[in-house]
C-alpha cells in the first residue's frame, strides 16, 4: 500500500489543499525509485516536520512545510538517498523549532541527524559581528560537506528554493541573500559540477541584484529568438546533415546561454547586446570518445573554426569533472558558433555534477578520476580548517579556490594540475605537497628557471627547486592565489611568530622578576595555581602574551612572586635591574622602530606594544617624549656585545654638482665595507643656486663605529660640503 498523506494526517493544512498535494505527489511519483518501506519513512518525516512548523507562516503567506517539501523535491531530481530526503524534510526544525539532536536520531537515525545538525546555523554563539557569524556558519557547513556531501546538496537544494521565491521578502534582503549566493553558493554548485544549479542561481543572483538591467536584457533576448530562429535552425539541419553524412549517430540540440552570462560577457568586452552574437550554443551528443574527436572534424569541415576557440575537456578534465569537447566555428551570415560535442555520460555529468555519483560513500574504491578529483577537494577543506586562524580567514581562502577560471598545468613527470587562474609557482608547490611550497627556494617553467611569484599559463611543465633549510617567506602571501597555499604561508608565520614570542616573553619575565628583587625561581607547582587562577591552557601561552604585549611582565611578575611566597614589596637594597640583551636575530617578536632606527652603538630603549611585542627605540627618540609612554610597558634593554647583522640607516649628504661626485662617494661606500641599499637625489632649494645637491644614501651597517668610520670617509672628499645621519624615515 503506497504511504498517503490524508487532511486527517494534517488538518492544519485543511486550508492549504496545494500542500497536501504535493506532498502525496512527492511519496507517490517523485519517489518510485525508493523502496515502499523508504517512503513511509520519508512521510513520518514529513508529519513530524509539519508538527514542528504548524505555527510558523513563510513571508509569502504559504504555510512554512511547504519550502521543506520542495526542497526534497528538488533532490529527488538527482535521486538522492532516502536519509538526505528525509534529512531535506527536517531541515530546518533543529533550528526554527527547537528539536534537539537526540530526538532526531531517536526518530530518524544518527545519520539523518547529522545531515540536519550539519544544516544548522550556529545561532547560540556570540560574534562580534556579522561577518563573522555569517563566516562561522559557512564554515560548518562546508566542513560538514567534506564529510558527508549530501549536506552541500540539501543546502544548494534550500537555495535554490528560496532565490525561486525571494520576490516576497523585502529588496535589501534580496540584495544580501543574491550576494550571498553569488559568492559563495553558485561557485560551489559550478565546483561539484552541478551546471544546471550554478546556471538557475547565477541567473536569480543577476535578477535581484539587477533588476532593471535583467529586466531590459530579458525583453532583448525574447525579441532575438524571433529574428535568430531563421539563422538557429538553418544552423541545426546543417550540423545534423553533416553528422548523418559522416554515419554518425547523434543528438544535436540548440541552448541559449543564460542572462548572467551575457550580462557578464557585454561588461568584460564592452559590448551592447546587438553584438553579443553567440547567444546560442550547440551540443552534440555522441556514443564514445573517438566519435567526438570524428564528429568534431566533421563540423570543422561544415563550418571554418576560429583560431584558438578550441579546448579539449576530455582528455584534460575541469577539476569539477565536466568532460566536453569546445569549438567555436564561423556559422552562415558571420555568425560565430559555440558547440559542445559530448557523450551520454559525460552529458550526464555536466547536467548533474560528480555529486550524483554517491560522493559520500565511505572509502574511495569504484571512484573515476574525475570523481577523485572532487574527493581531494572536499578533503582539502579539512586541511584548511586545521592551518585558518578563524573562521573569516577559512571562508577567505574557499572563495578563492570557488572561482572557475583555472589553468592547467604539468609537473615533471606528466601530471596534470588545475589552479586558478593568475597562480604562481609557490601555489604550484603547494598544489604538488605542503612540505614542497614550505621548502621551495627557485622554480623552473618549462626548463628555464623563473622567479617564485611568476604567474603560470596553460600548458606550463613547472618543476620546484627545495633545499631541506628553507621556510616560507611572508612576502609570498603578496602574490599567492590559492587558499591552501595561502592558509599554509599564514599557519608557519603564526607558530614561528608564537614559538619567538614565548622566547622572548620568558626573557622579559626573568627581567621583571629581576627587577623585583627576586630570582626567577617559579615552580611547576606555582605555574600551575597561576594558570587555574587565571583560566589560561598552559605557561607557553602566558608567556607569548608577554612576548606580544598583551600582557605586563611585571604584573605577570609579582602574581608569581606572590604565590611563591617570594614577593617583597619594595626590591631588595643593591639588586641591580638586569636588562633585556638585543642580538637583531630574535626574529617577528622584536622590531626596530622605523621612527628612529636605532643601530647597535646608539642608547636604547624597549617598549612592550600589544600585538607588536618589543619595539626598540633610541633614548632621546621624539615619538617616546611625545606619546608618555606608560611606565610599566618600558622595559630596560642593552645591545648584546656581538651583534652580527646589518642595520639599514640612512645619511644625507650636501654635494657640489659636479660630474664624478656621486660616483666617489659611493667609492668611499664601498671603502669602508658598506653596501648602499637605496640612493635618491634631490635638488635644494637653498643652495640650488651655488649648484649643490642634496643626496640621501640608505647604508647598510654593522654599528655606529661602522657608521661612522664611513661618514669619515665621505667627509674627506672635496665635493662634500655637509654630511648628517638621519634618524626618521625618508
Amino acid at each position: 500500500m503506497e504511504p498517503v498523506i490524508t487532511p486527517e494526517d494534517v488538518p492544519a493544512l485543511a486550508g492549504a489543499p496545494d500542500v497536501i498535494a504535493e506532498a502525496n505527489r512527492f511519496l507517490a511519483e517523485q519517489t518510485l525509485y525508493l523502496k515502499a518501506e523508504d517512503r513511509a519513512l520519508l512521510r513520518n518525516a514529513f508529519l513530524f516536520a509539519e508538527a514542528s512548523h504548524r505555527s510558523q507562516i513563510r513571508q509569502s503567506g504559504e504555510p512554512y512545510i511547504s519550502h521543506p517539501l520542495a526542497v526534497a523535491g528538488i533532490l529527488t531530481e538527482w535521486k538522492l538517498d532516502t536519509q538526505a530526503l528525509a534529512a531535506a524534510l527536517l531541515h530546518d526544525v533543529m533550528e526554527d523549532s527547537g528539536v534537539s539532536k537526540l530526538e532526531l536520531t531517536e526518530k530518524f537515525g544518527k545519520t539523518v541527524a547529522e545531515l540536519v545538525d550539519g544544516l544548522s546555523k550556529i545561532d547560540k554563539l556570540e560574534f562580534e559581528s556579522k561577518e563573522e557569524a555569517q563566516a562561522e556558519n559557512f564554515r560548518k557547513m562546508l566542513l560538514a560537506m567534506a564529510r558527508d556531501l549530501r549536506v552541500m546538496l540539501i543546502k544548494l537544494a534550500d537555495r535554490t528554493h528560496n532565490m525561486r521565491t525571494l520576490d516576497s521578502v523585502r529588496p535589501d534582503k534580496q540584495k544580501r541573500i543574491a550576494r550571498e549566493t553569488l559568492e559563495i553558493y553558485a561557485p560551489v554548485a559550478n565546483r561539484i559540477g552541478l551546471n544546471g544549479v550554478y546556471r538557475e542561481l547565477d541567473d536569480l543572483s543577476f535578477k535581484y541584484l539587477h533588476p532593471r538591467r535583467y529586466e531590459v536584457l530579458s525583453k532583448a533576448l525574447k525579441a532575438a529568438r524571433g529574428n535568430r530562429r531563421e539563422v538557429v535552425t538553418k544552423i541545426l539541419d546543417g550540423i545534423r546533415q553533416k553528422l548523418a553524412g559522416a554515419q554518425i549517430e547523434a543528438s544535436v540540440s540548440g541552448r541559449e546561454k543564460n542572462l548572467a552570462s551575457i550580462h557578464r560577457k557585454m561588461l568584460e568586452k564592452h559590448l551592447s547586446f546587438s553584438e553579443v552574437l553567440d547567444i546560442y550554443g550547440f551540443r552534440v551528443i555522441v556514443k564514445d570518445v573517438p566519435t567526438c574527436y570524428v564528429a568534431m572534424g566533421a563540423l570543422h569541415s561544415l563550418f571554418k573554426p576560429i583560431a584558438g576557440k578550441f579546448k579539449d575537456y576530455i582528455a584534460i578534465p575541469k577539476a569539477n569533472g565536466y568532460q566536453s569537447l569546445h569549438t567555436t566555428l564561423f556559422g552562415p551570415y558571420g555568425t560565430p558558433i559555440e558547440i559542445q560535442i559530448r557523450t551520454g555520460d559525460m552529458h550526464h555529468i555536466a547536467d548533474a555534477g560528480v555529486a550524483s555519483h554517491w560522493m559520500y560513500k565511505s572509502g574511495d574504491e569504484g571512484f573515476s578520476d574525475v570523481q577523485q578529483k572532487t574527493h581531494q577537494w572536499l578533503q582539502s577543506l579539512l586541511e584548511l580548517q586545521s592551518e585558518s586562524g578563524d573562521a573569516v580567514e577559512f571562508l577567505e581562502h574557499i572563495k578563492v579556490d570557488l572561482f572557475p577560471d583555472q589553468v592547467y598545468v604539468f609537473t615533471p613527470k606528466g601530471k596534470i594540475l588545475n589552479l586558478p587562474q593568475g597562480a604562481t609557482c609557490v601555489d604550484f608547490a603547494y598544489a604538488v605537497h605542503s612540505d614542497i611550497g614550505d621548502r621551495c627556494i627557485a622554480a623552473k617553467i618549462n626548463h628555464e628557471l623563473a622567479p617564485l611569484r611568476s604567474r603560470l599559463k596553460n600548458g606550463d611543465q613547472v618543476e620546484i627547486v627545495t633545499a631541506a633549510h628553507a621556510r616560507p617567506n611572508p612576502s609570498w602571501l603578496t602574490f599567492v592565489t590559492t587558499g591552501k597555499a595561502r592558509s599554509h604561508i599564514r599557519h608557519f608565520l603564526r607558530t614561528l611568530r608564537f614559538d619567538e614570542s614565548v622566547l622572548l616573553g620568558e626573557r622579559l619575565l626573568n627581567q621583571a622578576c629581576t627587577t623585583l628583587g627576586q630570582q626567577a625561581s617559579i615552580s611547576a607547582e606555582m605555574w600551575e595555581r597561576y594558570l587555574r587562577e587565571n583560566g589560561d591552557k598552559s605557561r607557553e601561552e602566558v608567556l607569548a602574551d608577554i612576548g606580544l604585549g598583551k600582557r605586563l611582565p611585571v604584573v605577570v611578575a609579582k602574581r608569581l612572586l606572590q604565590l611563591a611566597g617570594q614577593w617583597a614589596d619594595e626590591p631588595a637594597p643593591g639588586k641591580k635591574t638586569t636588562a633585556v640583551t638585543i642580538r637583531g636575530t630574535e626574529g617577528m617578536s622584536i622590531q626596530f622602530a622605523h621612527c628612529c632606527n636605532p643601530i647597535p652603538g646608539d642608547p636604547i630603549l624597549g617598549v612592550v606594544k600589544k600585538d607588536q611585542g618589543l619595539i626598540i627605540h633610541t633614548h632621546d627618540c621624539p615619538v617616546l617624549t611625545k606619546n608618555r609612554v606608560d611606565s610599566d610597558r618600558l622595559i630596560d634593554v642593552e645591545w648584546d656585545p656581538e651583534v652580527s647583522r646589518l642595520f639599514d640607516v640612512t645619511i644625507r649628504v650636501m654635494s657640489a654638482n659636479k660630474r664624478g661626485t656621486l660616483a666617489s662617494i659611493a667609492a668611499a661606500i664601498a671603502e669602508a665595507e658598506s653596501t648602499i641599499s637605496a640612493v635618491s637625489m634631490n635638488g635644494s632649494s637653498e643652495t640650488d643656486e651655488q649648484g649643490h645637491n642634496m643626496i640621501q644614501f640608505t647604508l647598510q651597517v654593522s654599528n655606529r663605529s661602522h657608521l661612522a668610520k664611513i661618514m669619515r670617509g665621505i667627509r674627506q672628499l672635496p665635493t662634500v660640503f655637509r654630511l648628517s645621519r638621519m634618524h626618521g624615515p625618508v
